[in-house]
């Protein structure tokens, strides 16, 4: 029996243009804390307000269905994935006692007995975060004064005056919040902004390469989770089930993996980043994980991230030379290899000189990596797409199995074993203010549909026509192993897809080279004119030969 038409009930609180004014409360904080500090204490208020608000759905639909005498029962709560919150981690108890001095200490018992009370929360919220930063009582409740004005729960209600609420569309208004904020801290700090924030474009690129559906997903140095909510974006928009994957990931700063779990939690995303913080090179939380998709932003040519003498004969890196100290590119590289199942496939960021740096070794891995026939596709990206970097960047698709799949004569992926597929995409991109580019939906549909029909997967045009792949000068090429080989196994798309055909716009040369004379005839008097102009200036000055 389907369920009975609801509508939205209305409300008076702003939902438009809320970000810009949650961002002028917040930059009001300035001068008392550093904006790195500031961007946990914002987003930790967003996420108790928006469990706070959920709560008060749940307890008031508890009330009406049970009675009040179930409303402080947490079974109750939990089984709708709602945290259940004692009386002094309530919003409205924060909101009550915003004017008083003591209000940050009042806001960091509020955290603590939220994650005393919740164990999918341990370790997650911050720990006497605002008390310790000495915040401003009035500027921390005006900001509190703003957050409140937020509709996190966008409420409905049912002919039968049932209270519920919209899933979908609270986790897309806090979702903006954080893509908002996280994309504003980003753009504001800069290279000195803590985590690196990887452009929403960029994710989305890799999410719809990869296509996640099912199985588990892996992110090594996951910052703030972004990778692991475009994975279930992807899937809620192709109608997928997100109860098919898992997470997993690790992060090594601290407050961003406090951010993260926040980030997931908000969503009612379940995952396991690990008990604690740590660095994955050295206190790898997933050891045995072998995970069918991977999708990460490590740090760009992190230097030193090892000692001479330390992980030499690390299993990781079994059959290929050990990743040098001065840079951990390719150490990122073989961790991700190592993680792969044995369909698996990676998606992540790189630095350009990834793709064909000899340093210290870095050739005879990439060679050995070619060889294995790992490399799927590269995509070079154009620049300025990064709020932190002016480093150019490059994508790097690593699979575990190119075969082919043909079922009774229909191929659905093509056989590509001893190809990698080369895209230049450094011509696309729009720009979105003076510094900021970024890849608009067209242009990652035209490089997923390339990448898709290449691997022989159903692609159609707009006219509903099944698209078939084909080499594109100065876009896109298929290369063989022989191929990269003669090329001295450099993957930079630059060295396969040549120069893009000249578009012959039906002028005779002979036409062109008579205009084009003319005019350089033009210019050349033109320059004698100004020549004799000047030496008449320097004579009537006194600077004559």
């Amino acid at each position: 029996m389907a369920e009975p038409k609801t509508k939205k009930a209305k409300s008076n609180k702003p939902q438009l243009g809320f970000e810009e004014a949650l961002w002028d409360s917040a930059n009001k904080l300035r001068g008392s804390v550093e904006s790195s500090e500031y961007k946990h204490i914002v987003l930790s208020l967003i996420f108790l307000k928006f469990i706070s608000d959920k709560f008060e759905v749940r307890k008031a639909a508890i009330t009406q269905e049970y009675g009040t005498e179930y409303i402080d029962m947490v079974d109750f709560y939990t089984m709708e994935n709602v945290f259940y919150l004692p009386e002094e981690a309530r919003w409205s108890h924060i909101q009550v006692n915003a004017k008083q001095d003591d209000i940050a200490v009042k806001i960091d018992s509020a955290l603590h007995s939220v994650e005393k009370n919740n164990k999918s929360l341990a370790g997650a919220l911050p720990d006497n975060y605002f008390s310790r930063l000495g915040l401003d009582a009035s500027k921390l409740s005006a900001l509190i004064d703003t957050i409140n004005n937020i509709d996190t729960i966008v409420k409905s209600v049912d002919s039968g005056n049932d209270i519920k609420s919209d899933i979908k569309s609270e986790e897309d208004i806090v979702g903006r919040v954080y893509e908002y904020f996280l994309g504003k801290f980003a753009a504001t700090e800069g290279k000195g902004g803590g985590e690196f924030y990887t452009p929403k474009s960029i994710v989305t690129l890799i999410a719809d390469m990869i296509e996640p559906f099912s199985g588990k997903i892996y992110d090594p140095c996951c910052g703030s989770g972004g990778m692991f909510v475009q994975s279930l974006k992807f899937i809620n928009s192709h109608n997928g089930n997100q109860k098919n994957i898992s997470i997993y990931g690790q992060e090594y700063t601290n407050t961003t993996y406090k951010l993260a779990k926040m980030n997931l939690a908000v969503r009612g995303i379940s995952g396991n980043l690990g008990d604690v913080a740590g660095d994955s090179f050295f206190k790898d939380q997933h050891p045995d994980l072998k995970a069918d998709y991977i999708m990460a932003n490590p740090p760009f040519n992190q230097k030193q991230w090892r000692a001479e003498n330390e992980l030499v004969d690390d299993p990781r890196w079994a059959g290929y030379p050990t990743p040098p100290t001065g840079n951990a590119n390719y150490a990122w590289i073989m961790h991700m290899i190592s993680k792969l199942s044995e369909h698996g496939t990676a998606g992540f960021v790189l630095a350009n000189g990834s793709m064909s740096s000899n340093t210290s070794g870095e050739g005879d891995i990439r060679q050995k990596i070619i060889e294995n026939d790992l490399v799927d596709c590269m995509i070079a990206l154009p620049g300025q797409l990064f709020y932190t970097t002016q480093i150019p960047v490059c994508l790097w698709f690593i699979s575990k199995d190119k075969r082919g799949n043909d079922e009774k004569g229909m191929f659905k992926r093509r056989d590509r074993q001893g190809e990698t597929l080369f895209i230049d995409a450094r011509e696309m991109g729009t720009m979105v203010n003076r510094t900021l580019k970024e890849l608009t939906n067209a242009d990652i549909a035209h490089i997923t549909a390339t990448y898709h029909t290449w691997r022989g997967e159903t692609v159609l045009d707009e006219a509903g026509e099944l698209k078939t792949y084909q080499d594109k000068s100065g876009y896109s090429k298929s290369a063989t192993l022989a191929e990269m080989a003669a090329n001295d196994y450099v993957l930079t798309p630059g060295r396969y897809v040549g120069a893009a055909d000249i578009i012959d716009d039906g002028i005779p040369f002979e036409t062109k080279m008579t205009e084009l004379s003319q005019s350089l005839y033009r210019q050349m008097q033109r320059a004698e004119d100004l020549d004799a102009a000047i030496r008449r200036n320097l004579e009537a000055l006194g600077y004559g030969e």
